[in-house]
């Protein structure tokens, strides 16, 4: 009987080592042949946030004609974009893009006039994406003029929205109506048409490292495609989840996964494909929702958009599209950093000229219709963002994400039952396509952002209540790298 146990102790032993053996290949990612956007203006923003200090000092009748100044020399700039053909080196972009942040800082201290700065901001948008339908995307001055201006634009928006009053911001906030003939639905009391493209953010740090993973850091880190059946009216939103792949889900469902913002997105009325056919946005959705319905379609964790057996969430949309003539993604993701890529190659990746949600934005084909922002998930976003962004430094810093290696033969069995589950077309812990490496690689990074958070949050409080505003996105960054520093991480 003894012997029988030591035999059997013996075979577990045996079973657990051989687990432990490492399996995937140590190789280098292959990262594309660009470079990163570094904004490299950190003497302005705290010239901004002194700026802003200040000028909530002043009362609103102090400022109204300062204010009303600024936005008046906006938008007499914008006259002449709106009417003009410019190259993406005009110094009209820049003293647009100075201006925004100036104007903001303004608004800021009397928000009485925020909505007309969102507004300004949205005709902004507009005049640069319609600019950018004859310019060369693959250049980059292009690039980072689009970037400025659009991302700069939003992130001024969004820090006035964080120092306002919470019960006088509407979450929905509507952009440019898009003219479409396609079925309608209702999301959230907002009219939405078949084939519109939904982009959000989810709240787990998996998605704010989608959303910062690149080389131009964005917003969104999820892409959704909507579908209305003509005859029933019945609605469903056809996206691809890492732990499902390629799914077919209602209104109710998709909404009620957590999300910390939602843009709608709606091909141009006036796209050349759309004048020869109104009903493209919708047979693209339908196509999209006959592929979901007739076979399953695993989540592509390589990121490889050329090939359609597998989808990750872009590829719903750009798939869809592209089976009519239209390619989405002017302007292509990108990832140069050796360290960021390391990381993301840890989770599957192995594609870093790709589709990133965060980039559909800037596709001039593409008119953003209207975005949801509540207050509370806005500053979540901006939290997650921040310890992402200071946890990438880290990673070109050269620090690896490991994970704990002695977990790897428990997760290893965990994966082999996901395996078998898989087959009868069930769900299992460990999604479809992940490797038990990455799937520990997740768990880590879980718990590495909960214990910088928990940083950053004590700071944010403290912050709070002695300077009486939310502390701005560069403040936070700076938080992160502190709560990294002091507590020891991935030193």
């Amino acid at each position: 009987m003894k012997r029988k146990i030591i035999y059997s102790i013996s075979a577990i032993i045996i079973i657990y080592l051989l687990l432990l053996i490492p399996i995937e290949k140590n190789e280098s990612p292959k990262v594309a042949a660009n470079q990163q956007f570094v904004w490299n203006r950190d003497s302005l923003w705290l010239s901004l946030e002194s700026f802003y200090v200040q000028a909530k000092k002043k009362n609103c009748a102090q400022l109204n004609n300062e204010i009303n100044n600024s936005l008046k020399s906006l938008n007499a700039v914008l006259d002449s974009i709106e009417i003009t053909f410019l190259l993406p080196t005009d110094s009209k972009f820049l003293r647009i893009e100075n201006g925004i942040f100036y104007t903001a800082a303004l608004v800021g201290a009397c928000q009485e006039h925020i909505p007309d700065f969102i507004n300004l901001f949205s005709r902004i948008r507009n005049a640069v994406k319609e600019q950018s339908r004859k310019w060369d995307l693959g250049d980059i001055v292009v690039r980072q003029t689009l970037y400025k201006l659009i991302y700069g634009g939003r992130a001024a928006v969004e820090e006035l929205l964080l120092q306002s009053d919470k019960n006088k911001i509407p979450s929905l906030i509507i952009g440019k109506e898009e003219i479409s003939l396609t079925p309608t639905t209702i999301i959230n009391g907002l009219v939405i048409h078949s084939g519109d493209i939904l982009i959000s953010r989810g709240g787990a740090p998996t998605s704010a490292l989608i959303a910062r993973g690149n080389d131009y850091p964005g917003n969104f880190s999820h892409v959704a495609l909507v579908y209305v059946d003509e005859k029933t009216g019945k609605t469903y939103i056809i996206e691809s989840h890492i732990e499902r792949g390629v799914t077919l889900s209602s209104i109710d469902d998709y909404m009620n996964d957590k999300k910390l913002r939602i843009m709608v997105l709606r091909l141009r009325a006036d796209h050349t494909k759309m004048l020869q056919d109104k009903m493209l946005p919708h047979k693209a959705a339908k196509f999209s929702f006959e592929q979901a319905s007739s076979q399953h379609i695993a989540y592509d964790f390589e990121m490889n958009f050329n090939d359609n057996t597998k989808l990750f969430c872009s590829e719903v949309a750009s798939f869809a599209y592209k089976k009519y003539d239209i390619t989405l993604w002017r302007g292509l993701s990108t990832i140069s950093s050796k360290g960021v890529a390391k990381w993301l190659a840890g989770f599957g990746v192995k594609n870093f000229v790709t589709q990133e949600p965060s980039d559909l934005e800037y596709d001039s084909q593409l008119t953003v219709v209207a975005e949801w922002r509540d207050a509370v998930t806005l500053f979540k976003d901006h939290i997650d963002n921040a310890i992402i962004e200071a946890l990438l430094e880290q990673a070109e810093a050269g620090k690896e994400l490991g994970y704990d290696w002695y977990l790897l033969p428990i997760v290893r069995t965990v994966k082999l039952y996901s395996s078998i589950l898989n087959l009868v077309g069930e769900v299992g812990p460990v999604p479809e396509g992940m490797s038990p490496e990455s799937a520990l690689r997740h768990k880590k990074l879980v718990a590495i952002h909960e214990e910088i958070k928990n940083g950053v949050e004590n700071r944010v409080k403290y912050f709070t209540e002695q300077m009486n505003y939310n502390p701005p996105y560069w403040k936070l960054v700076s938080f992160a790298r502190e709560s990294i520093k002091e507590r020891n991480i991935l030193q």
